[in-house]
């Protein structure tokens, strides 16, 4: 496959990536606290599959396993906006079994998917570990989300999930230079505005709070 259109797939992605975070953006902005809207996880979900297959055809194990962590944190957030059950039967059925078959395809090629992913001799295993904990430090946002906003029995997006988001990003960034990845460092680096800003918007939201109960 061409590497032009490899690299759309890849953009096309991020570029889904990039709405979520402005519709999450523009959402908080206009209601002065961080918001989680139902619009930033279905353009997740949209946008990690066609992450996950771009990574495919990068042969880059990072990205992939990066993809199958958040997905189903995507599932449960829609879930409790009620979003997810809306959908079809049979387009729930082959959404949720995606990366179940992808991570099967996986298993069963092993040999031949492990000297793909792992045995290019441009691609240093440290590179490779360093890519993997970069997109595990990138992951961990939803895990951290997932477990708060169960705690608080609503889908959330806490301050401890932007700053997370920013040491990920950071480490993937790096990554990507070294790879010569111009989709990773692309996306990566537009989200940095909205990380911050968002943890900005949260701590002016904390202070409000706190002087209306005082």
């Amino acid at each position: 496959m061409s590497q032009y259109l490899i690299f759309g797939i890849g953009l096309f992605a991020q570029l889904l990536f990039s709405a979520r975070l402005l519709v999450q953006w523009i959402a908080s902005e206009k209601a002065h606290k961080v918001l989680s809207p139902v619009l930033f996880w279905q353009l997740s979900m949209a946008a990690s599959c066609i992450f996950c297959l771009y990574g495919g055809l990068r042969n880059d194990f990072a990205i992939i396993l990066g993809q199958f962590f958040s997905y189903y944190i995507y599932i449960w957030n829609l879930k409790t906006y009620g979003s997810w059950n809306k959908l079809p039967k049979v387009v729930r059925a082959l959404l949720f079994s995606f990366p179940i078959v992808a991570i099967g395809y996986l298993l069963s090629h092993w040999s031949e998917t492990s000297s793909r992913l792992f045995e290019r001799e441009n691609i240093p295993i440290w590179l490779i570990v360093f890519g993997v904990a970069g997109q595990f430090t990138f992951t961990l946002r939803f895990i951290y989300q997932w477990l708060y906003s169960r705690k608080v029995r609503k889908s959330s997006l806490p301050s401890g999930f932007w700053m997370i988001s920013l040491a990920g990003s950071a480490m993937i960034i790096l990554y990507a230079v070294i790879r010569k990845d111009p989709v990773l460092i692309l996306g990566q680096t537009s989200g940095f505005f909205v990380y911050i800003r968002n943890l900005i918007i949260g701590r002016k939201e904390s202070r409000r709070s706190a002087f209306e109960k005082g």
